[in-house]
């Protein structure tokens, strides 16, 4: 039963990140339209630099820190969105 956990495991580590790459995109995409690049530029960064990482994770096969570094970008880029809306209101 162990060793089923753990081929299992390995096999959600070892496979393409693509909806935690999308799902970070969107959100920057999300952030940067509600203007955070002026209102949280700081956070945003932080998103735009975790998802270049990814995405540099994603073409040298390292999958795991690539979905890490995805779901950082992904819940930065939320936080920049959040600072952006309550900044003007939205």
């Amino acid at each position: 039963m162990g060793l089923l956990a753990c081929v299992m495991l390995a096999g959600c580590v070892t496979s393409p990140p693509v909806q935690e790459m999308s799902d970070a995109r969107q959100a920057i995409t999300a952030a940067e339209q509600a203007d955070a690049a002026a209102l949280a530029p700081a956070v945003l960064g932080e998103a735009q630099r975790f998802l270049a990482e990814a995405e540099q994770q994603l073409r040298e096969e390292a999958y795991g820190p690539a979905r890490a570094n995805a779901v950082r970008a992904k819940n930065r880029a939320v936080e920049a969105l959040a600072t952006a809306q309550a900044s003007t209101g939205d």
